[in-house]
This record gives structure tokens, sequence and C-alpha cells, in this order.
């Protein structure tokens, strides 16, 4: 039995009323518009972007061109950069194009390069590199990409050496396979569905086996469902994806069995957080918690003056989360419980992070585009802010962020930095 998703002719409003280059990149889904787009970007020539030596971008606050030690010289300048490389990166903003694994950092692009975590130096490459808009996905020590080729394989490769380890292919009747979730057993792809002139109406979402490659299960989805625009978690035996037509849907990783599906309002263009059996969404102004078993509702989190939640991220069991006033919260996930709430980002008229990651007591936050921008080093356990970093290039492109626990790789236009922690 073919299990469906719900679907909408509705519009993804934009976050606080209008649509950021970034979300218009990402509905582009693979760039077919961004030439178009990026013609009139203000500060968009990206191949005219120096390479700065390390301790020339410095952060925002006065006093200084950057400390020397990850906690900044204790005036709220950021620390030097470890090593600052230029990069071959195609990104998109999506939070999964910059990875940090095996002793490598890779950022999305053509060709696909790994660099040293320790020294940016080059390890070795893919000369096709990455689909544009597909995502790096990391599981089991391998890194799986969708196939420069386009040849309908998805293909696996340790992180560390670039050798491919593993290839899977779901048919000749599909077209375009990207990865968009991986476990410990299963890697999941959608894919276009072939029609006998060539076209395409209709996709298919399925389970290959992470070690023979052999197709585990595939299910097709509604006309009118998008492969693009997908974001996916899983968690056990529920694989947990968001769309751009506005639906929240999860199918049981062992079948393809549709579990449960709900529509939202304003799903922050599909960006959600998983812990445990729950699903976190932000709708508008109101965070809300979902049983992955049934979709009943766990909690919710109402923001304040009508501001809107923005991306969630849960980590080392705590929810981290901000809104368009610029309000900072920690959030107990099992409960809903807030832990803290800071204004200290609109009290340094600092921009809302959009991704995050945490080394040690430090949560780092990536934003959207400069000036008030780049990579926001907080207090882990109230929210005040460290230091900034900004390369002052002023390139259109979101910030991207990714730890090994050891350095912050922060990612901007064509320029990977390597901070310490």
């Amino acid at each position: 039995m073919i299990m469906r998703d719900v679907t909408s002719d509705g519009r993804t409003p934009g976050v606080a009323g209008f649509l950021s280059r970034r979300r218009v990149l990402r509905l582009a889904g693979g760039g077919l518009a961004l030439a178009a787009l990026t013609a009139g970007a203000v500060g968009c020539d990206e191949d005219a972007v120096d390479v700065e030596e390390p301790g020339s971008a410095g952060g925002d606050a006065p006093g200084g061109d950057g400390g020397k030690e990850a906690d900044g010289d204790g005036n709220g300048q950021a620390p030097e950069p470890l090593w600052t490389k230029p990069t071959s990166a195609e990104t998109y903003g999506d939070n999964d194009e910059l990875v940090a694994a095996g002793g490598v950092v890779i950022a999305s692009g053509s060709p696909l390069a790994a660099l040293d975590a320790a020294t940016g130096g080059q390890k070795w490459s893919l000369p096709g590199g990455a689909v544009p808009g597909a995502p790096l996905l990391i599981g089991e020590d391998t890194l799986y990409l969708a196939s420069s080729e386009y040849d309908g394989s998805v293909i696996g490769y340790h992180p560390a050496s670039g050798k491919e380890t593993w290839r899977s292919r779901l048919g000749k009747e599909y077209r375009q396979p990207r990865p968009i979730a991986v476990d410990g057993e299963q890697v999941y792809v959608i894919a276009e569905i072939l029609e006998d002139d060539g076209s395409s109406r209709t996709n298919v979402i399925a389970a290959l086996n992470s070690t023979t490659g052999r197709v585990a299960w595939k299910e097709q989805r509604d006309v009118g469902t998008e492969q693009n625009g997908i974001h996916a978690a899983v968690r056990g035996r529920h694989l947990v994806y968001t769309d751009f037509k506005k639906n929240l849907t999860v199918r049981d990783t062992s079948g393809g069995g549709q579990v449960w599906t709900h529509k939202t309002t304003k799903t922050n263009y599909g960006f959600f957080t998983v812990h445990q059996d729950l699903v976190v969404v932000p709708q508008g102004n109101v965070l809300q918690a979902f049983n992955l078993t049934d979709g009943k509702e766990k909690w919710t989190l109402e923001a304040s003056d009508g501001a809107l939640f923005r991306e969630p991220a849960v980590l080392e069991d705590v929810l981290y989360v901000a809104d368009s006033a610029r309000a900072m919260r920690a959030v107990d996930p099992r409960t809903g419980k807030q832990l803290w709430k800071s204004e200290a980002l609109a009290d340094a008229g600092l921009q809302v992070p959009r991704q995050y990651v945490k080394a040690g007591d430090t949560l780092y936050g990536a934003t959207d585009l400069d000036k008030q921008g780049g990579i926001i080093a907080m207090d882990a356990r109230t929210g005040a802010v460290r230091w900034t970093f900004n390369d002052k290039t002023g390139d259109y492109h979101a910030w991207l962020v990714a730890t090994d626990g050891k350095r912050v790789f922060a990612l901007h236009g064509k320029k990977l930095h390597a901070l310490p922690v």
C-alpha cells in the first residue's frame, strides 16, 4: 500500500515579512535561479575575495584586531583564526553543507575538498564535487553524497581518505536520488520518478541498506510534493522530515509506512530538531513539541510580544532557540521548561543565529549575512555574548559553523576559518 504525504498549495511565508537571499537561494533547490538572484546582490562578487592572514579578521567589538586565546582577549574580541583557507564552496545556507569528521573539514563545493582540521592543508578532493543543494551526510564513519555524474547513484566515502566505500542505485526509473538522512542501518533518499517522456511529476522516498546498498523499501509521495528543500532526521524507528509544502511527516524506518503527518503554519522553512521521542517545531510565535510515536502535542512555549521563533537545535540535552526580537533561550527539550532567557544579542545589536554548535561551555551561533553577523560565541549557561567573529568581506552568503570539539570551523562564502575553542 502506498502511504502518502499531505500537500498544500499555500506559499511559505517569509520570516518577519520578507524573504532573505538565503531563503530564496534555498527555494531554488539546486541553484536554477542563482545567477539571476545574485546578479544584483550587494557585495556578491565572491571571486574577488582575498584570503586574509590569521589575525586580520577581528570581532565586531571595538578595541583591536582580535585576541590570541579561545576566549578572546577578555574585551569581547574574537580569537585569531588558527588558519584561513580559500575553498570551492557552493552553499545555499543549509546547515548540512559544512561537516567535520575523521580529522578533516569539508565544505560543499566543486571540486569537493577535505582540509586537514589542524592545519588547513588539503587531504583529498573529488573532481566532480557535491551536487548543488544536496547535503553532506555523515553516518558510521561514512560521508554519503549524491553522485555528481547524475547517474542515479548514491556513494559513500571514507571522510579521512576520500576513498569510495559504498555505492547504491535505486534504478533507471528514478532520477537524481539525494540522501536526506542516515542511521546505523539505512541511508534515506528522495528521488524523482521518471515518466515515459523523461519528465517527472512525482517523487519517491526510499531506504537503502548501508551495508549492501540494496533497496530496503520505497514509497511514492503525492503529486505536488517536492524533492528539494527537504530537512530530515532519524530517531530510532522514526524518520522525520519537512518540505516547503508546510508538512511535518514521520515514517516508520522499518518499512516506510507513514506514521503521521501534520500541517504546519510557519516552520521557518522546514527547520526542526529532535530529542529522544520528541520533534520540536517552531511555528510563528509558538514552539511546539510532538511525540514521534503518535504526533500528539507534548508541550508548547510561546514567545512574548509577537516575536517569531527561529531555527532550534538540541545540543547535549539542551534546546537552544532565538526569536526575531533577538531573545535567546535555553529550554529543557523534555518538558518545554525555560532554563534561561538572554537579551544579550539585542543589547549588542547582533543578528540572530540560525545554526548552533557547542564545545565545552561555549555555544557558537552562525548568522545569516554581514554586517552584523558572523560567528557569535555565547556562554552556554547564561547566553551572555563572549565575542563575535566576522571576516569583513561583506559576502552575501550565510555563515555556516561546525566543530570537531577541538576547533570551530566557520565558512563564509569561499573562505573557511578555523577558530580555537
